[in-house]
């Protein structure tokens, strides 16, 4: 009986601290940052968002610069975040990265903003 009361805590334990990681649609992602209760990363480098806008209210972390993972593992792994790039590619190495790292959730917009920005959705305007 012990053991098993011991091995059903274990399993809560695990499933207590699960992680997740997903790929998501634009529609998606826009309906999770409207619930606001998540942070929003841009990755994509500086040149692209002056050029092209970003998601509004996104903290920008160029995915590309040398010093990117430190600033990635810095972020509180207990938070939920919402993180894109151009395109799904770097988005999808950092969400590997922050799974491998212990986050406890993260979502990446598999297409990226060219999709979000195709869809219509609100960007901020370069300036």
């Amino acid at each position: 009986m012990k053991t098993h009361i011991a091995f059903l805590f274990v399993i809560f334990c695990l499933v207590a601290n699960a992680q997740t990681a997903k790929d998501v649609d634009a529609t998606t992602f826009k309906k999770l940052i409207d619930e606001k209760k998540d942070i929003l990363i841009d990755l994509r480098t500086p040149e692209e968002i002056k050029t092209k806008g970003k998601i509004k209210g996104a903290i920008e972390i160029d995915f590309l610069a040398k010093d990117a993972e430190d600033q990635t593992k810095k972020l509180d792994k207990k938070k939920t975040y919402l993180i894109y790039c151009a395109g799904g590619g770097r988005s999808g190495d950092c969400r590997d990265l922050m799974t491998k790292e212990g986050f406890k959730e993260v979502v990446n917009l598999s297409k990226g903003f060219d999709d979000w920005k195709k869809k219509g959705f609100e960007i901020e305007k370069p300036e």
